[in-house]
Order: structure tokens, then C-alpha cells, then sequence
């Protein structure tokens, strides 16, 4: 399993929402490159970025920051929020990231999933955000009218590779992930699945291993210092 720590991007700060909430925003670091570092040298290899603004507004207001840790950090990048174009996927490929994540452009726009597939194959995954069983968009605060097996079917379907699935109730809120969820969708479907929101100690870590799940993000517990990172990508590995 690979550990994916996460740094959400706003106003070019690393920051943190609880539950996906604007009004509860924390900063956590006025340099998000030196966060970046500081996971590299506890041995990761991936980082997970969001672009917090970009999910609200579209766009990419913190293009520069992602292309710069992509390229000076050894770091490889997956960075979502705000692709809803072709032309916004292409200036994330071209400034070095390893992956792009669609989350509301693969629930609205399916013409445009299908064609950077047939452009980036693997290094374009799907962001599958559940919020009381269906999926969430536009920086969650719409309800679309996909179910979550729904959704999943048809992004396999689609030859989505990849699939980042946050359970919005356990984001940020440090009380564990929803490891019943992240076991049944390992079992369930042959893409890879990346466990997101909730991961908040060591024994997480070790549970969502055990479960056989591709890979997990580690945010808020990073900051706080509930998980030590260079342990937990040992757990993980």
C-alpha cells in the first residue's frame, strides 16, 4: 500500500477543512514547499494535493506551487480540484505532476473523461467523494444524483484506473476511517482504490493494509502530529 501524505492548497497556504467546510478552515503552513520536502524526507514517494480554490472557483490559482513541487521536491504529484477541461488537465501534465484527479468533471462531463483517458491513460484518476451514500461535487457542496456503486461501475466501465474515495462524515474529523467501505470497494472492483478522510492513527494505517487497498491519504493527522509519517509509510509498505 502506498501512503499519499496531503497538502490542500488555498491562497497558496497549506490548509485544512473540517467535513469540506470553507467557514472551518485551518492554516497550517504558510509554505506548503517545505511541507512537501519535509514528506519527501520522511520517505514518501507520493504527494496529494488539492486545489482548494480551484474546487470552489475552477481554475488553477496555485499552478505555479504544484508545478514547483513537482519539480524540486522528488516528489511524484497528484493534484485535484478545479480539472473540469481538457486544457486545465493538459497545464497540470505539462508542469511535471505523475497524476490528475477529475471529481466533478467525471461525474458532469463525460465526453471529456473519455478523452483524457485516450490521452493520459493511468495518470488520470477519478475522485469519488460520498457524502450519506451518493456522490458530492463541486468542492461538495452539491449532492449529485450518483449513487457511490453507481458512479464506480461507470467509471470502470470508462477504464478509470484509479479512484480517490474521501467519506466526507470522516474528513478531517480525527475518529478513523470507514474501513467497512474502503474493504467492500477493494473487493468489489478492480481499480485501484485510494482511502481518503478519517485516516487518523498507526492502526488505521495497518487496518487499511491489511484490507488490501491501493493506497491512503494522510492529512489533518499529519499536522497534528497524531501519525508520525516516516512511521506510517513503513506500516504502509
Amino acid at each position: 500500500m502506498i501512503l499519499l501524505p496531503a497538502i490542500d492548497l488555498y491562497e497558496g497556504k497549506a490548509v485544512r477543512l473540517y467535513k469540506g467546510d470553507y467557514a472551518q478552515m485551518t492554516v497550517y503552513s504558510d509554505d506548503p514547499l517545505s511541507v512537501a520536502r519535509d514528506f519527501a524526507h520522511c520517505g514518501a514517494d507520493w504527494v496529494h494535493m488539492v486545489d482548494l480554490q480551484g474546487a470552489r472557483d475552477g481554475g488553477t490559482p496555485n499552478l505555479a506551487l504544484v508545478s514547483r513541487t513537482a519539480r524540486e521536491t522528488g516528489l511524484k504529484v497528484e493534484i485535484g480540484g478545479g480539472v473540469r477541461d481538457r486544457e486545465t488537465v493538459d497545464r497540470y501534465m505539462e508542469s511535471g505532476v505523475s497524476r490528475v484527479i477529475l471529481g466533478t468533471a467525471a461525474v458532469q462531463d463525460e465526453a471529456l473523461l473519455r478523452e483524457v483517458i485516450a490521452a493520459y491513460g493511468e495518470r488520470i484518476a477519478v475522485g469519488a467523494d460520498v457524502r450519506d451514500g451518493y456522490i458530492a461535487i463541486k468542492g461538495w457542496l452539491e449532492r449529485s444524483a450518483y449513487t457511490l456503486a453507481a458512479f464506480l461501475e461507470k467509471m470502470q466501465s470508462l477504464g478509470v484506473r484509479t479512484v480517490i474515495c474521501t467519506d466526507i462524515s470522516r474528513d478531517g474529523a480525527m475518529r478513523g476511517t470507514n474501513l467497512e467501505l474502503y474493504g467492500q470497494l477493494s473487493e468489489k472492483y478492480a481499480m485501484q482504490i485510494v482511502a481518503s478522510g478519517g485516516v487518523s492513527s498507526i492502526d488505521d494505517v495497518r487496518a487499511l493494509k491489511a484490507l488490501g487497498v491501493y493506497g491512503a491519504i494522510v492529512g489533518k493527522a499529519y499536522y497534528t502530529g497524531a501519525v508520525d509519517l516516516a512511521e506510517a509509510i513503513e506500516v504502509a509498505k
